[in-house]
């Protein structure tokens, strides 16, 4: 069997890009059970309700949907058991300094494989008040206006020539 390479993509949690003003991202592994992987190789996983809470120096996944194994057995997992992140002590204590702080949480952002390894993407996050979030939808409104007006401009020229 050949080795896996490249990012190949399970899960994105968009919600948390919407809600959450992101500070910070991480990079970590996950400990999981033979029939997670199996489960996550077919693309079924869901980061909608996901956090991670530090608890003795460990950073734990909540939350996290991935539903069962379909030919798995009597050795299947439950779906939303929590999870060990494999993260260097220095950013444990980085994040955990920094989650302290009022308002601030760590969410995930993205599950993939990377080189065949499942790894998850964390970010230390701030959530958004509600004005921030019409805010953030009236510049991405705004700049998607000026991209049509720009390339129809663009057409327009090309029928000139």
């Amino acid at each position: 069997m050949a080795k896996e390479k490249g990012r190949k993509m399970i899960a994105q949690n968009k919600k948390a890009r919407h809600d959450y003003l992101i500070i910070d991202t991480y990079e970590a592994g996950m400990v999981l059970t033979g029939t997670e992987v199996k489960s996550l190789r077919q693309g079924r996983a869901s980061l909608v309700d996901g956090f991670v809470q530090l608890d003795g120096g460990e950073a734990w996944l909540h939350n996290v949907h991935v539903p069962e194994y379909t030919q798995g057995t009597w050795t299947n997992h439950s779906a939303r058991r929590k999870r060990k992140l494999l993260l260097n002590r220095a950013e444990i204590d980085k994040l955990a300094s920094k989650s302290q702080e009022t308002g601030h949480t760590i969410v995930p952002l993205a599950m993939y494989f990377k080189d065949g390894r499942a790894k998850i993407e964390i970010a230390l996050a701030k959530g958004k008040k509600e004005y921030d979030k019409r805010q953030t939808l009236r510049e991405k409104q705004d700049l998607r206006e000026t991209n049509r007006a720009i390339s129809a401009v663009k057409r327009r020229e090309r029928g000139r020539l």
